[in-house]
């Protein structure tokens, strides 16, 4: 198992940080240190060899397919056999200027066949695009861009977007349906769906970016004007009761009438990535989609009001509850940790400090996930109480005796104990430092990438851990998530690396936006 430790050989071969003498910790040290900056140059070398290991071992046991199992040293296509964990990789590969990968990844995109799906298994409009659409079209704004010195072959390059229309083609007859709305789970051969009549709000919400970007990188409307009639369903909703606060919906939608049929929901799975993209969206282009910010504001005002909430054990802590109407549901998951910073990105673009303030303290509820669990790795979900809430409620009801010690102590108690390699609590790290420049936002990064990479490191790469509550995680699912290379290593490496255009907040602007698999897509419109 990895020490947490990285060698001075081992820096000299990465050759970024040019350093003597320096061993990095498993846990921070004091923020203050006059060094600082090599630290955090050489944790972000760190973060740089776990990608190259986590390639090497997807590259020998599972190239081209979609997952590496590290354990068995074998393979899975759950992405369609379309090489996920390749094309997810390639934007972070671009980031740390790995052109070796850089060029494998480039090289192959132009022989898959976006045209048939393994087995012909079922295929998702939502994963799909966020991954492969964002993936690809990412990686050409940055190749035809600050870094197009990384890949060898221009054709191959501008295959990349080549591609990305193909696969969108498609996928297009989703959206063949009387309201637009369209289906989610599809099937290629022949052409179909899965009989559903409802989709989700993140499933239909966080398609607007990417094909969008689509539509203004190839001049064709089409893939734009799809997914924005998709989303005028989502933000100007009917009937009136899926709206139980301003600006926050229900969760699932008629895929006929483009009603929907309920009014529960969050910022957690299902959900999240529809608010997500209401200001992401404002970033990419100030203009055309000015209504998409004030339906972010409406949305984030909401849940300031109506959702903040402070365990009974540690009123200190800022969780965000879900709701069922306007009850509340004390209950979240690693998934909603993402909300820190889509608050902080928010507030900075927006220049109001409010929503900056709201995301830091979300951001340091989900930092308590980590730090009170047995590996220092948050669970995929948990819940809490408030002062008020009854010990007879039903929608909330109080620990179970075997956690209540736990949530004691804690502010919250585990109810699925395991970790999946999810990048959501680093990523609003990454966030909070971008807005704060503060140290600690990066010691709290470094302390998770440190567990994270001690204890998930397995094998031939990385695995999902079955309790994280548990010294050593319990055991491992014996499954590298392609997310584990877009996100988790990208948003890691990313908070200690030097600054350059693509970083959040980069001379004060927003020249590139990332899409929820972290993705960095190319600005349009004025830079905020």
């Amino acid at each position: 198992m990895y020490s947490g430790y990285l060698t001075v050989g081992l820096i000299s071969v990465l050759g970024l940080c040019s350093m003597t003498g320096v061993a990095i910790p498993t846990v921070h040290q004091a923020s203050h240190r006059a060094d600082k900056d090599a630290l955090n140059c050489a944790r972000s070398d760190q973060v740089k060899e776990a990608f190259q290991h986590a390639w090497d071992g997807y590259y020998k046991h599972a190239f081209p397919h979609d997952e590496l199992h590290p354990v068995s040293n074998t393979f899975s296509d759950s992405r369609n056999g379309w090489g996920a964990s390749a094309v997810d990789a390639l934007s972070t590969a671009l980031l740390m200027q790995l052109p070796d990968i850089v060029d494998t990844i480039v090289d192959y995109v132009p022989t898959v066949d976006f045209d048939h799906a393994v087995d012909d298994s079922q295929i998702s409009l939502f994963e799909t695009t966020i991954r492969f659409i964002g993936g690809l079209l990412s990686a050409y704004d940055l190749l035809k861009g600050p870094l197009s010195n990384l890949a060898s072959s221009p054709a191959a390059v501008d295959k990349l977007l080549s591609q990305a229309q193909r696969l969108a083609d498609n996928l297009a007859f989703a959206f063949n349906t009387p309201s637009g709305i369209p289906y989610n789970n599809l099937y290629f051969d022949p052409p179909r769906n899965d009989g559903s009549t409802t989709n989700g709000l993140a499933t239909v919400g966080t398609l607007v970016l990417e094909w969008t970007r689509l539509s203004d990188l190839t001049g064709n409307k089409t893939y734009a004007q799809l997914t924005q009639r998709a989303e005028s369903y989502l933000n100007n909703p009917k009937p009136a009761t899926s709206e139980p606060f301003p600006g926050l919906v229900g969760s699932s939608i008629n895929i006929a009438t483009g009603q929907f049929e309920d009014a529960s929901g969050g910022w957690v799975g299902g959900t999240d990535s529809y608010y997500e993209y209401l200001i992401k969206m404002y970033v990419y282009d100030t203009t055309r989609f000015a209504s998409y910010k004030d339906r972010w504001i409406k949305a984030a005002d909401s849940s300031i009001d109506n959702l903040a909430s402070h365990p009974a054990t540690h009123p200190d802590v800022t969780f965000m509850a879900m709701y069922q109407g306007t009850t509340k549901i004390f209950y979240s998951q690693h998934l909603a940790c993402f909300n820190g910073g889509n608050f902080i990105l928010g507030g900075l673009v927006l220049e109001e400090q409010k929503y900056v303030d709201f995301g830091l303290a979300l951001t340091a509820g989900c930092h308590d996930t980590y730090t009170n669990t047995a590996t220092g790795i948050g669970p995929e979900a948990f819940r809490w109480v408030e002062d008020s809430t009854p010990n007879t409620s039903n929608t909330n009801p109080p620990p179970p005796a075997a956690s209540a010690a736990f949530f004691q102590q804690a502010g919250f108690w585990i109810t699925s104990p395991n970790y999946v390699l999810r990048p959501e609590v680093i990523e609003s790290y990454y966030y909070a430092y971008r807005a704060t420049g503060d140290q600690k936002y990066r010691d709290w990064a470094w302390d998770a990438f440190v567990h994270i990479n001690a204890t998930t490191r397995v094998g031939s790469g990385f695995s999902g851990l079955l309790n994280v509550n548990i010294a050593g995680g319990g055991g491992y699912d014996d499954f590298q998530e392609s997310f584990w290379f877009a996100e988790v290593l990208k948003y890691s490496y990313l908070i200690h690396a030097t600054d350059n255009e693509w970083q959040v907040e980069h001379s004060g602007k927003n020249q590139w936006v990332f899409n929820t698999e972290a993705h960095p897509m190319k600005v349009v419109g004025p830079l905020v």
